[in-house]
Protein backbone atom coordinates (compact mmCIF):
# COMPACT_ATOMS: atom_id res chain seq x y z
CA UNK A 1 0.00 0.00 0.00
CA UNK A 2 1.60 3.26 -1.17
CA UNK A 3 1.12 6.18 1.25
CA UNK A 4 1.95 9.93 0.62
CA UNK A 5 2.26 12.27 3.62
CA UNK A 6 0.80 15.78 3.32
CA UNK A 7 2.43 18.45 5.46
CA UNK A 8 0.64 20.37 8.17
CA UNK A 9 0.81 23.55 6.05
CA UNK A 10 -1.93 22.31 3.69
CA UNK A 11 -4.92 24.54 3.54
CA UNK A 12 -8.32 23.30 4.59
CA UNK A 13 -9.44 23.47 0.97
CA UNK A 14 -6.60 21.15 -0.07
CA UNK A 15 -7.47 18.77 2.77
CA UNK A 16 -11.05 18.72 1.56
CA UNK A 17 -9.94 17.88 -2.00
CA UNK A 18 -7.74 15.05 -0.75
CA UNK A 19 -10.52 13.54 1.35
CA UNK A 20 -12.86 13.58 -1.64
CA UNK A 21 -10.30 11.86 -3.85
CA UNK A 22 -9.24 9.19 -1.40
CA UNK A 23 -8.65 5.55 -2.44
CA UNK A 24 -7.57 2.44 -0.32
CA UNK A 25 -6.16 -1.00 -0.74
CA UNK A 26 -8.40 -3.96 -1.42
CA UNK A 27 -6.00 -6.87 -1.03
CA UNK A 28 -6.24 -9.50 -3.75
CA UNK A 29 -7.98 -12.62 -2.56
CA UNK A 30 -5.87 -15.74 -2.14
CA UNK A 31 -6.86 -18.79 -4.21
CA UNK A 32 -7.81 -20.92 -1.20
CA UNK A 33 -9.47 -19.02 1.69
CA UNK A 34 -11.03 -15.58 1.16
CA UNK A 35 -9.61 -12.48 2.83
CA UNK A 36 -10.17 -12.35 6.55
CA UNK A 37 -8.52 -10.61 9.41
CA UNK A 38 -6.14 -12.65 11.44
CA UNK A 39 -7.04 -13.93 14.88
CA UNK A 40 -6.41 -11.08 17.25
CA UNK A 41 -4.11 -11.40 20.20
CA UNK A 42 -5.89 -11.84 23.47
CA UNK A 43 -5.89 -9.02 25.99
CA UNK A 44 -2.68 -8.98 27.89
CA UNK A 45 -0.90 -10.39 24.87
CA UNK A 46 -1.98 -7.67 22.48
CA UNK A 47 0.44 -6.64 19.82
CA UNK A 48 2.15 -10.03 19.60
CA UNK A 49 1.51 -10.69 15.93
CA UNK A 50 -0.58 -9.12 13.21
CA UNK A 51 -1.20 -10.58 9.79
CA UNK A 52 1.25 -9.00 7.32
CA UNK A 53 -0.23 -6.65 4.68
CA UNK A 54 -1.79 -8.42 1.72
CA UNK A 55 -1.96 -11.79 3.48
CA UNK A 56 -5.20 -13.75 3.43
CA UNK A 57 -5.91 -16.58 5.81
CA UNK A 58 -8.69 -18.21 7.85
CA UNK A 59 -8.58 -16.59 11.30
CA UNK A 60 -8.29 -18.67 14.43
CA UNK A 61 -11.57 -17.07 15.49
CA UNK A 62 -13.47 -17.95 12.31
CA UNK A 63 -16.78 -19.65 13.05
CA UNK A 64 -16.83 -23.16 11.61
CA UNK A 65 -20.04 -24.82 10.49
CA UNK A 66 -22.06 -26.18 13.37
CA UNK A 67 -21.60 -29.89 13.77
CA UNK A 68 -22.88 -32.65 15.96
CA UNK A 69 -26.50 -31.49 16.05
CA UNK A 70 -28.02 -33.88 13.55
CA UNK A 71 -29.70 -36.91 14.94
CA UNK A 72 -29.68 -35.60 18.53
CA UNK A 73 -32.91 -35.13 20.45
CA UNK A 74 -33.78 -31.65 21.69
CA UNK A 75 -36.31 -28.90 21.60
CA UNK A 76 -36.67 -26.40 18.77
CA UNK A 77 -35.06 -23.71 20.94
CA UNK A 78 -32.03 -25.88 21.61
CA UNK A 79 -31.56 -26.83 17.97
CA UNK A 80 -31.71 -23.16 16.91
CA UNK A 81 -28.74 -22.17 19.09
CA UNK A 82 -25.50 -21.56 17.23
CA UNK A 83 -21.83 -21.18 18.10
CA UNK A 84 -21.24 -17.62 19.42
CA UNK A 85 -17.73 -17.21 17.98
CA UNK A 86 -14.91 -15.84 20.13
CA UNK A 87 -14.49 -13.09 22.70
CA UNK A 88 -12.36 -10.99 20.33
CA UNK A 89 -15.13 -11.02 17.70
CA UNK A 90 -17.78 -9.44 19.92
CA UNK A 91 -17.03 -5.84 18.85
CA UNK A 92 -15.47 -6.66 15.47
CA UNK A 93 -18.60 -6.01 13.40
CA UNK A 94 -18.69 -2.39 14.56
CA UNK A 95 -14.93 -1.83 14.33
CA UNK A 96 -14.84 -2.91 10.68
CA UNK A 97 -16.97 0.16 9.79
CA UNK A 98 -14.28 2.61 10.97
CA UNK A 99 -11.43 3.71 8.67
CA UNK A 100 -7.87 2.65 9.45
CA UNK A 101 -5.49 5.55 9.96
CA UNK A 102 -2.99 5.97 7.13
CA UNK A 103 0.29 7.87 7.02
CA UNK A 104 3.23 7.82 4.65
CA UNK A 105 3.67 5.89 1.42
CA UNK A 106 3.25 2.15 1.02
CA UNK A 107 3.60 -0.20 -1.93
CA UNK A 108 2.56 -3.84 -1.59
CA UNK A 109 3.22 -6.47 -4.25
CA UNK A 110 1.56 -9.88 -3.77
CA UNK A 111 2.54 -12.92 -5.77
CA UNK A 112 0.76 -16.28 -5.63
CA UNK A 113 3.30 -19.00 -6.41
CA UNK A 114 0.76 -21.83 -6.12
CA UNK A 115 -2.64 -22.64 -4.65
CA UNK A 116 -0.95 -23.07 -1.27
CA UNK A 117 1.91 -20.56 -1.24
CA UNK A 118 1.98 -16.76 -1.55
CA UNK A 119 4.69 -14.15 -1.00
CA UNK A 120 4.52 -10.38 -0.60
CA UNK A 121 6.91 -7.43 -0.78
CA UNK A 122 6.14 -4.23 1.14
CA UNK A 123 7.97 -0.90 0.87
CA UNK A 124 7.02 1.80 3.38
CA UNK A 125 8.06 5.46 3.48
CA UNK A 126 7.00 7.54 6.47
CA UNK A 127 7.96 10.72 8.29
CA UNK A 128 6.38 9.64 11.60
CA UNK A 129 6.99 5.90 11.72
CA UNK A 130 9.74 3.59 10.50
CA UNK A 131 10.48 3.33 6.81
CA UNK A 132 11.79 0.12 5.29
CA UNK A 133 11.14 -3.12 3.46
CA UNK A 134 9.29 -6.26 4.58
CA UNK A 135 9.16 -9.68 2.98
CA UNK A 136 6.25 -11.95 3.84
CA UNK A 137 5.15 -15.47 3.05
CA UNK A 138 1.89 -17.38 3.55
CA UNK A 139 1.33 -21.12 3.34
CA UNK A 140 -2.16 -22.66 3.39
CA UNK A 141 -2.42 -26.43 3.77
CA UNK A 142 -4.68 -28.85 1.95
CA UNK A 143 -6.79 -29.97 4.93
CA UNK A 144 -10.22 -28.59 3.98
CA UNK A 145 -12.51 -28.02 6.97
CA UNK A 146 -15.09 -25.81 5.25
CA UNK A 147 -15.90 -24.02 1.99
CA UNK A 148 -13.51 -21.18 2.92
CA UNK A 149 -11.13 -22.79 5.40
CA UNK A 150 -7.99 -24.90 4.92
CA UNK A 151 -5.33 -25.87 7.44
CA UNK A 152 -2.60 -25.66 8.55
CA UNK A 153 -1.88 -21.98 7.94
CA UNK A 154 1.60 -20.49 8.39
CA UNK A 155 2.15 -16.74 8.06
CA UNK A 156 5.32 -14.76 8.59
CA UNK A 157 7.08 -11.56 7.60
CA UNK A 158 10.54 -10.11 8.23
CA UNK A 159 11.78 -6.54 7.81
CA UNK A 160 15.17 -5.20 6.80
CA UNK A 161 16.34 -5.06 10.46
CA UNK A 162 15.74 -8.78 11.02
CA UNK A 163 12.57 -8.43 13.10
CA UNK A 164 10.16 -11.33 12.55
CA UNK A 165 6.41 -11.79 13.04
CA UNK A 166 5.05 -15.31 12.59
CA UNK A 167 2.04 -17.41 13.46
CA UNK A 168 0.80 -20.94 12.85
CA UNK A 169 -2.88 -21.89 12.95
CA UNK A 170 -4.06 -25.48 12.82
CA UNK A 171 -7.31 -27.39 13.23
CA UNK A 172 -6.33 -30.22 15.57
CA UNK A 173 -9.81 -31.77 15.59
CA UNK A 174 -13.30 -30.95 14.38
CA UNK A 175 -13.89 -28.73 17.45
CA UNK A 176 -10.36 -27.84 18.58
CA UNK A 177 -8.24 -25.14 16.97
CA UNK A 178 -4.85 -23.83 18.09
CA UNK A 179 -2.55 -20.94 17.25
CA UNK A 180 1.08 -20.21 18.06
CA UNK A 181 2.36 -16.66 17.51
CA UNK A 182 5.79 -15.18 18.07
CA UNK A 183 7.61 -11.89 17.58
CA UNK A 184 11.31 -11.09 17.51
CA UNK A 185 13.04 -7.74 17.41
CA UNK A 186 16.50 -7.66 15.86
CA UNK A 187 17.12 -11.37 16.51
CA UNK A 188 15.82 -11.26 20.10
CA UNK A 189 12.56 -12.88 21.24
CA UNK A 190 10.11 -10.22 22.39
CA UNK A 191 6.73 -11.95 22.67
CA UNK A 192 5.17 -15.31 22.05
CA UNK A 193 1.82 -16.85 22.85
CA UNK A 194 -0.11 -20.08 22.43
CA UNK A 195 -3.90 -20.33 22.04
CA UNK A 196 -6.20 -23.32 22.36
CA UNK A 197 -9.88 -23.05 21.44
CA UNK A 198 -12.78 -25.48 21.82
CA UNK A 199 -16.09 -24.89 20.01
CA UNK A 200 -19.28 -26.56 21.08
CA UNK A 201 -22.65 -26.35 19.36
CA UNK A 202 -23.66 -23.31 21.46
CA UNK A 203 -20.51 -22.23 23.33
CA UNK A 204 -16.83 -21.41 22.88
CA UNK A 205 -14.06 -21.87 25.44
CA UNK A 206 -10.50 -20.63 24.87
CA UNK A 207 -7.23 -20.39 26.82
CA UNK A 208 -4.22 -18.23 25.93
CA UNK A 209 -0.76 -18.33 27.49
CA UNK A 210 1.53 -15.39 26.76
CA UNK A 211 5.25 -14.91 27.47
CA UNK A 212 5.56 -17.68 30.08
CA UNK A 213 8.86 -17.69 31.98
CA UNK A 214 9.15 -20.41 34.61
CA UNK A 215 12.52 -19.27 35.93
CA UNK A 216 11.45 -15.65 36.40
CA UNK A 217 7.94 -16.62 37.51
CA UNK A 218 6.20 -14.37 35.00
CA UNK A 219 3.58 -14.77 32.33
CA UNK A 220 0.02 -14.04 31.26
CA UNK A 221 -2.95 -16.40 31.30
CA UNK A 222 -6.21 -15.47 29.57
CA UNK A 223 -9.41 -17.54 29.66
CA UNK A 224 -12.54 -16.82 27.58
CA UNK A 225 -16.01 -18.33 27.61
CA UNK A 226 -19.06 -17.44 25.51
CA UNK A 227 -22.49 -19.05 25.71
CA UNK A 228 -25.49 -18.65 23.39
CA UNK A 229 -28.62 -18.31 25.52
CA UNK A 230 -30.91 -17.71 22.54
CA UNK A 231 -30.50 -17.23 18.79
CA UNK A 232 -30.00 -13.49 19.45
CA UNK A 233 -28.42 -13.27 22.94
CA UNK A 234 -24.86 -14.25 23.86
CA UNK A 235 -23.26 -13.86 27.30
CA UNK A 236 -19.74 -14.60 28.41
CA UNK A 237 -16.69 -13.53 30.36
CA UNK A 238 -12.94 -13.11 30.35
CA UNK A 239 -10.33 -13.74 33.04
CA UNK A 240 -6.83 -12.26 32.67
CA UNK A 241 -4.14 -13.31 35.16
CA UNK A 242 -0.70 -11.70 34.93
CA UNK A 243 2.37 -12.19 37.06
CA UNK A 244 5.92 -10.91 37.15
CA UNK A 245 8.49 -10.39 39.92
CA UNK A 246 6.96 -8.11 42.51
CA UNK A 247 3.59 -7.84 40.77
CA UNK A 248 0.56 -10.08 40.41
CA UNK A 249 -3.01 -9.34 39.48
CA UNK A 250 -6.29 -10.54 37.97
CA UNK A 251 -8.74 -8.66 35.78
CA UNK A 252 -12.21 -9.97 34.95
CA UNK A 253 -14.77 -8.69 32.49
CA UNK A 254 -18.19 -9.72 31.26
CA UNK A 255 -19.68 -9.34 27.81
CA UNK A 256 -23.19 -9.39 26.40
CA UNK A 257 -24.13 -9.31 22.72
CA UNK A 258 -27.57 -9.01 21.17
CA UNK A 259 -27.99 -9.57 17.44
CA UNK A 260 -31.06 -8.32 15.61
CA UNK A 261 -32.12 -8.64 12.00
CA UNK A 262 -29.91 -5.74 10.89
CA UNK A 263 -28.02 -4.60 14.01
CA UNK A 264 -25.63 -5.84 16.70
CA UNK A 265 -25.38 -4.31 20.20
CA UNK A 266 -22.46 -5.32 22.45
CA UNK A 267 -21.43 -4.32 25.98
CA UNK A 268 -18.24 -5.28 27.83
CA UNK A 269 -17.84 -4.30 31.50
CA UNK A 270 -14.94 -5.17 33.78
CA UNK A 271 -12.22 -3.97 36.10
CA UNK A 272 -10.36 -2.32 33.21
CA UNK A 273 -13.36 -0.22 32.17
CA UNK A 274 -16.31 -0.45 29.81
CA UNK A 275 -16.72 -0.80 26.07
CA UNK A 276 -20.06 -0.50 24.28
CA UNK A 277 -20.66 -0.69 20.53
CA UNK A 278 -23.64 -0.57 18.21
CA UNK A 279 -23.59 -1.67 14.57
CA UNK A 280 -26.47 -1.03 12.18
CA UNK A 281 -26.84 -2.04 8.55
CA UNK A 282 -29.17 0.48 6.94
CA UNK A 283 -29.07 -1.19 3.51
CA UNK A 284 -26.69 -3.00 1.18
CA UNK A 285 -24.70 0.19 0.62
CA UNK A 286 -24.68 1.93 4.03
CA UNK A 287 -23.47 0.68 7.41
CA UNK A 288 -22.92 2.73 10.57
CA UNK A 289 -21.28 2.10 13.93
CA UNK A 290 -21.06 3.87 17.30
CA UNK A 291 -18.53 3.07 20.02
CA UNK A 292 -18.16 4.17 23.65
CA UNK A 293 -14.98 3.37 25.57
CA UNK A 294 -14.08 4.16 29.19
CA UNK A 295 -10.74 3.21 30.74
CA UNK A 296 -10.24 3.10 34.51
CA UNK A 297 -6.45 3.04 34.13
CA UNK A 298 -6.24 6.05 31.80
CA UNK A 299 -9.19 7.83 33.45
CA UNK A 300 -10.50 8.68 30.00
CA UNK A 301 -13.68 8.19 27.99
CA UNK A 302 -14.34 8.57 24.28
CA UNK A 303 -17.23 8.25 21.83
CA UNK A 304 -16.73 7.49 18.14
CA UNK A 305 -19.08 7.47 15.16
CA UNK A 306 -18.21 5.75 11.90
CA UNK A 307 -19.88 4.82 8.65
CA UNK A 308 -19.15 2.77 5.57
CA UNK A 309 -20.56 3.45 2.11
CA UNK A 310 -20.16 0.76 -0.52
CA UNK A 311 -20.62 1.48 -4.23
CA UNK A 312 -20.16 -1.96 -5.85
CA UNK A 313 -20.85 -0.80 -9.42
CA UNK A 314 -17.89 1.59 -9.17
CA UNK A 315 -15.75 -0.75 -7.00
CA UNK A 316 -15.56 1.98 -4.36
CA UNK A 317 -15.60 1.66 -0.58
CA UNK A 318 -15.72 4.85 1.48
CA UNK A 319 -15.29 4.98 5.26
CA UNK A 320 -15.50 7.98 7.57
CA UNK A 321 -15.30 8.63 11.32
CA UNK A 322 -15.61 11.35 13.97
CA UNK A 323 -14.82 11.00 17.67
CA UNK A 324 -15.19 13.07 20.83
CA UNK A 325 -11.54 14.16 20.60
CA UNK A 326 -12.44 16.01 17.38
CA UNK A 327 -10.48 13.69 15.14
CA UNK A 328 -12.03 13.40 11.67
CA UNK A 329 -10.86 10.71 9.29
CA UNK A 330 -11.83 9.11 6.01
CA UNK A 331 -10.49 6.54 3.56
CA UNK A 332 -11.48 5.61 0.04
CA UNK A 333 -10.78 2.19 -1.45
CA UNK A 334 -10.77 1.68 -5.20
CA UNK A 335 -10.17 -1.56 -7.08
CA UNK A 336 -9.20 -1.08 -10.72
CA UNK A 337 -10.97 -3.98 -12.40
CA UNK A 338 -9.89 -5.94 -14.45
CA UNK A 339 -6.33 -4.94 -13.47
CA UNK A 340 -4.88 -6.65 -10.36
CA UNK A 341 -4.44 -3.22 -8.82
CA UNK A 342 -5.97 -1.52 -5.79
CA UNK A 343 -5.61 2.10 -4.70
CA UNK A 344 -5.96 3.62 -1.25
CA UNK A 345 -6.13 7.20 -0.04
CA UNK A 346 -6.82 8.38 3.47
CA UNK A 347 -6.80 11.65 5.41
CA UNK A 348 -7.09 12.34 9.14
CA UNK A 349 -7.40 15.73 10.82
CA UNK A 350 -7.03 16.30 14.57
CA UNK A 351 -8.69 19.64 15.28
CA UNK A 352 -7.61 19.72 18.93
CA UNK A 353 -3.89 19.29 18.11
CA UNK A 354 -4.14 21.08 14.74
CA UNK A 355 -2.50 18.11 13.05
CA UNK A 356 -3.23 16.73 9.59
CA UNK A 357 -1.85 13.62 7.92
CA UNK A 358 -2.59 11.88 4.68
CA UNK A 359 -1.61 8.54 3.21
CA UNK A 360 -1.70 6.86 -0.17
CA UNK A 361 -1.21 3.22 -1.07
CA UNK A 362 -1.09 0.81 -3.97
CA UNK A 363 -1.47 -2.96 -3.83
CA UNK A 364 -0.49 -5.03 -6.86
CA UNK A 365 -1.56 -8.67 -7.12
Amino acid sequence: MLIIVIGSTCSLFQCFLYVLSMGSVLAASFPNPPPASGGGSAPGGAGLVTVPPGFTMPPVSAVPPSSGTQGQPGTDAESSLHNPGTFEECHRKCKEVFPVQMEGVRLVVNKGLSNHFQVSHTITLSTLGDSGYRFGATYVGSKQTGPAESFPVMVGDMDNTGSLNAQIIHQLASRIRSKVAMQTQQHKFVNWQCDAEYRGDDFTAAVTIGNPDVLAGSGILVAHYLQSLSPALVLGGELVYHRRPGEEGTVTSFVGRYTGSNYVATLTVGGAGAHASYYHKANDQLQIGVEFEASTRMQDTSVSFGYQLDVPKANLLFKGSLDSNWVVGATLEKKLVPLPLSLALGAFLNHRKNKFQCGFGITIG
